[in-house]
């Protein structure tokens, strides 16, 4: 989109005052031609518009610029009213320049000499001549009032601004989701704009002259070199009363779209410089995204996951401008429509101003228990559904796979970033609203609150209900990637995760967490400085394509190479297959590691046979995000055909994290310890001792006559009764039914109906062998059927007879 100039500003014409033919200057401000050669030759000619502002510039091929160089410029000029003069111009280059005594040092590296970096020399007056024969003069100054065409960075004039203003882009995979070429490579474009600086490319300087006396008419303007060469390409005359380049801080507002108007593949409308749906003319249009609206009553209401909605055809659209700017939106055959940003009865646009975020306020979340500082999961809002993050944290968190793995989290349209306990909030004045989180035992807070001027700080608190910690149980996540180990603690310590595994990879030619690895060092333990209650150690996923996948937790010593064998996806082409899971099993534990299989019930080739052979010490269940998928019940059915053959590994959880979408601990795993101290190894024992649950949400006790998950309780050979008891509690997830599995199968059924906690035992009669566990429905939204927690399993053997189910045994050996 072609955004129309400002109306705000006359161009003044210069064609009796050009002087030279840009192409044909030589020495310090000859045009370059090499690989970035300069745009001033290329395009800037007749009326063009930079930053919104329009400028009569001159022809090709003919005089085109002013050129100060000997003899003072007269410009006279018709009766001119103006707050300020905007000029285009710039000083010669300087050659690069080494300080003098020092010699030649040694060869400049690409962007760090010192082009453009002189400043203060004096290089001409501008002389604003009035109607009644009065003179203003202006010293410009290089560095200051301008600076020279080619510079390096940093070197940027401190009261002028480029020509060409920011550049706004998508992210790279944007951009492909979009089907278009990416305005720059994925790392870059984490930014998500441009200064418009680039130190290869030319670069014209904009100055905005103020007019020392704007009630008088201006009819002349004088321009005098002084100790420079230098140039004036063009001048446009306003009559702003602020000044016409500074744009001000960050603002918002609602767009309503009219009907030939529609959002692109993104939910948003373009904003790419390249192609821009909306944009500005005296400033930038940041983004504009999909309005969204919050059910209030709900947010303040019981359910465990409240969602926005998007609102019909309205955008929130966010920019820098001046106050005198305009919106422009394009529409069928690129039509342009422009409204003022104050909306109103323009017809024009339907425009509502959103309450800015610019008061700084300060956020303390508090534990209710002890009154001290805890790290959170923290979501804001304002009145307009636009998310309101801390400070360092992403006004749009990336969801895409391994391009940002901050401190953050996005849930279908909700928005996270995890703190430690304290953060700055730039607010807007009006009602705001919360959603902190830590973990399954604590209450998760959702509340508004009114902002005002004097605000300055609010603290939140968060209550402890349910103490399963205190029972001598610990909370894990066995499947992490990417996160660095620090910020992995945060998101641990913020989601109420006690042990995170953080596994380096291998992804083909990619590496991921290996520089993390060390073989000794767990993060947070009193060992390594930390606390004790909440650790990181980093392991490894050892990976193949078609005979599976494998995680090695915990294990001390070198690094258990290949990470991936066997070629693509998980190897690089061409790595041969060297090494099954079961050498890489072994080796774990020869270095007092845990096994585990992760992600169940797939890949299904050799996990199998490493499972019979006794190689695995847990099958892990895995959800990227509870929101959108709970237990799996293919895992839980794949892990029921190893017990019903007398196996006995337990259950543990993992999130597979990879993006800023999985949640850290969304499912986990609780072991417990017992009376042992916590330690990380402590919890590797908990874990091999089978007594877990994973969840996410509820919180399990169970027993079979008084014995936990992982433990055998004998009967003699004609069978009798057994005690099964429970107690679930939960303070996110409404506990639907309590069902008590045997041998994978339901032996009994309590219907719970949406409470939150929930007492019972049963008695079950035994004949035959057979193991039990407790399995508990629920839901985040409500879904008959799902699963939110499971246990591990207690075996009763009766005699010596052996738990075996032939038709699993049977799809077992098949695998095999």
């Amino acid at each position: 989109m072609r955004i129309p100039p400002s109306p705000h500003f006359t161009p003044i014409t210069l064609t009796s005052a050009f002087n030279a033919d840009r192409a044909q200057l030589t020495g310090d401000l000859q045009p370059r031609a090499d690989a970035y050669p300069d745009w001033s030759v290329r395009e800037a000619f007749g009326d063009q518009s930079y930053r919104g502002i329009p400028f009569a510039l001159g022809d090709i091929s003919q005089p085109n610029v002013v050129v100060l160089d000997v003899a003072p410029v007269r410009i006279p000029l018709p009766s001119v009213s103006a707050t300020f003069l905007v000029f285009l111009h710039a000083v010669a280059d300087i050659p690069r320049q080494l300080a003098s005594g020092f010699g030649e040092i040694g060869p400049p590296p690409g962007a760090g000499d010192n082009l453009g970096n002189a400043l203060g020399s004096h290089v001409a007056d501008y002389t604003l001549v009035y109607e009644d024969g009065g003179e203003a003069t202006t010293p410009i100054l290089r560095r200051f009032a301008t600076q020279q065409r080619h510079i390096t960075w940093g070197a940027s004039p401190f009261a002028a601004v480029p020509a060409k203003g920011p550049i706004v882009f998508n992210l790279a995979t944007e951009d492909y989701l979009l089907g278009r070429a990416a305005a720059q490579p994925a790392g870059r474009a984490e930014t998500r704009h441009d200064s418009g600086r680039p130190i290869e490319s030319e670069m014209l300087w904009l100055y905005a002259l103020p007019n020392p006396h704007p009630e008088q008419a201006i009819t002349g303007l004088t321009l005098v070199p002084r100790a420079e060469r230098s140039l004036v390409y063009g001048i446009t005359a306003t009559s702003l009363e602020d000044h016409p380049l500074r744009t001000g801080a960050r603002q918002k507002l609602r767009l309503t779209l009219p009907a030939t108007v529609e959002l692109n593949a993104l939910g948003e409308l373009d904003v790419d410089s390249r192609h821009s749906t909306v944009g500005i003319d005296l400033g930038t249009v940041i983004s504009a995204r999909a309005a969204l609206e919050y059910d209030g009553a709900a947010w303040e209401g019981a359910p465990p996951d409240v969602q926005p909605v998007v609102t019909g055809r309205a955008v929130i659209v966010e920019y820098a401008a001046h106050p005198a700017a305009r919106l422009a939106l394009a529409g069928p055959d690129n039509q342009v429509t422009t409204a003022p940003l104050s909306g109103g009865d323009t017809g024009e646009l339907d425009i509502t101003p959103v309450a800015p975020a610019h008061l700084p306020v300060t956020f303390r979340i508090l534990a209710a228990e002890t009154g001290q500082p805890v790290p959170v999961r923290f979501h804001l809002h304002g009145e307009a559904g636009e998310y309101l993050p801390p400070r360092g944290h992403h006004r749009l968190v990336n969801r895409f796979w391994y391009e940002d793995n901050a401190a953050e989290f996005v849930n279908g349209r909700n928005q996270y970033s995890y703190v430690d306990g304290e953060c700055v909030v730039d607010l807007p004045l009006g009602r705001v609203f919360a959603d902190i989180s830590r973990g399954y035992e604590i209450t998760p807070l959702r509340a508004s609150f009114e902002v005002t001027p004097e605000t300055r700080e609010v603290v939140l608190q968060v209550e402890r209900t349910l103490d399963w910690r205190a029972r001598g149980w610990v909370t894990a996540n066995t499947h992490v990637h990417f996160l660095s180990p620090h910020v992995a603690l945060l998101e641990g310590k913020a989601q109420g995760v006690n042990v995170l595994n953080l596994l380096a990879a291998q992804w083909g030619q990619m590496f991921s967490n290996v520089g993390d690895f060390d073989g000794r060092t767990t993060f947070g333990a009193r060992d390594f400085g930390g606390d004790g209650e909440f650790l990181v150690r980093v392991g490894a996923e050892n990976r193949q394509q078609v005979l599976g996948h494998i995680s090695l937790l915990g294990y001390s010593g070198a690094m258990i190479h290949p990470l991936s064998s066997g070629g693509p996806a998980e190897a690089a082409i061409g790595d041969p297959l060297e090494v099954t899971m079961a050498d890489w099993a072994e080796r774990c534990r020869q270095q007092g590691g845990l096994v585990v299989m992760p992600h169940a019930p797939n890949p299904q080739c050799e996990r199998a046979a490493d499972i019979v052979l006794g190689l695995v010490d847990g099958i892990e269940v895995m959800t990227f995000n509870p929101y959108d998928a709970q237990v799996n019940p293919y895992g839980l059915a794949d892990w029921y055909r190893y017990l019903n053959i007398g196996l006995q590994p337990p259950l543990v959880a993992g999130s597979d994290k990879m993006t800023a979408a999985s949640l850290l601990g969304g499912i986990r795993t609780y072991a417990w310890l017992g009376e042992r101290p916590f330690t990380y190894e402590s919890w590797m024992d908990a874990v091999r001792n089978g007594h877990t649950f994973v969840t996410v949400g509820p919180l399990l006790e169970f027993s079979v006559q008084g014995q936990p998950a992982g433990s055998m309780v004998a009967l003699t050979a004609g069978g009798g009764t057994v005690d099964v008891s429970w107690e679930a509690a939960s303070v996110n997830v409404p506990i639907a039914e309590i069902e008590i599995v045997v041998n994978g199968l339901v032996a009994e059924q309590i219907t719970v109906g949406g409470e939150m906690r929930h007492r019972g035992h049963a008695s079950l009669p035994i004949t035959g062998s057979s193991w039990i566990a407790l399995r508990v429905r629920g839901s985040y939204y409500g879904r008959p059927g799902d699963i939110a927690a499971h246990t591990s399993a207690v075996q009763v053997l009766t005699g010596d007879q052996p738990i075996f189910v032939q038709a699993d045994a049977v799809a077992i050996l098949d695998q095999i």
